[in-house]
């Protein structure tokens, strides 16, 4: 049986997962690169999967990085194993560029399959859960870039069916974006909003430049906690304990305030054998609304 790991919850065991979504020409490549900087300090704990051409080499000039070209057909397995070459030689974080490639093989694969195209599906969404596993197992940093295209609508105007603009579509998977932490949209001017942002550090912020203080910034989001949580007193946090009455609101206090996990441990720890206990005692039925009797 494999050994299991039991750990008390914290950011800094966390590696980001951010994808950057733009058209050609937005500076997803070049914005990647400050970005995995930003998060790692030393060009050369960087590494770039490069499916576009060999153009990572085009940004040398900002330091000593590492490329792995990989070259069509844009097999997910190529870049599971090209994820596997970095780890190995101790990459701490990697810049895939561009992850849309992938996607776009197994579209094209699917498409020249014979058969039932449902039954198809489920030969290729395998393949592409294994390429979505290895990024996000990866125990580094991983900026994964996604070309857009505008995406449209038919809408109704005066009695006629017209196209409408409805914004940028990634080309990759429908619900990739929920697999990554955050999700950075840039236009043409380079300029970027955050689409998803489980840090929370650019939500409903002006669109701005991606640099590598935009990294750091993540990087500290990633190693401490949330300043505004310290400011909890410590003789609340005891009553908020107490007044769990379930595992689900227990646990949720825990991971929320991750600076009293040490110092109020046997309270976590007796507050969850209380509800444990009760739990038991209505599923036997000893303690149940029937006995209750006016």
């Amino acid at each position: 049986m494999e050994n299991l790991n039991f750990r008390k919850a914290a950011r800094k065991q966390a590696k980001i997962k951010i994808g950057l979504q733009g058209s050609s020409g937005s500076g997803k490549s070049y914005s990647g690169l400050l970005l995995a900087y930003g998060l790692v300090g030393d060009w050369s704990k960087i590494a770039v999967i490069d499916s576009e051409n060999n153009s990572a080499d085009l940004y040398a000039h900002l330091g000593d990085y590492n490329v792995v070209p990989i070259a069509a057909p844009f097999t997910p397995e190529k870049y599971v194993e090209a994820i596997h070459l970095c780890l190995q030689h101790q990459m701490e974080a990697i810049v895939i560029d561009s992850m849309s490639h992938e996607w776009e093989y197994l579209v094209d694969a699917h498409s020249k399959m014979p058969g039932n195209t449902f039954q198809n599906w489920g030969k290729i969404t395998p393949r592409h859960n294994a390429f979505v596993n290895a990024i996000l197992q990866a125990p580094i940093h991983v900026v994964g870039t996604i070309r857009s295209k505008q995406d449209y609508v038919m809408s109704e105007k005066n009695g006629k069916q017209v196209p409408e603009k409805v914004g940028l579509k990634g080309i990759t998977r429908d619900g990739m974006d929920y697999e990554l932490t955050i999700v950075f949209d840039i236009d043409t001017r380079h300029r970027a909003t955050a689409s998803k942002d489980r840090t929370n550090l650019f939500v409903d912020k002006p669109d701005f430049l991606i640099s590598a203080e935009t990294g750091k910034a993540i990087k500290e989001w990633c190693n401490v906690n949330n300043p505004s949580q310290d400011l909890e007193p410590l003789e609340d946090i005891g009553e908020m304990i107490a007044g769990c009455t379930t595992l689900d609101k227990l646990y949720h206090l825990f991971n929320e305030h991750p600076q009293f996990q040490e110092s109020h441990k046997d309270k976590f720890i007796r507050q969850r054998e209380k509800i444990e206990f009760n739990q038991k005692l209505h599923s036997n039925g000893k303690f149940s609304n029937s006995a209750f009797r006016h």
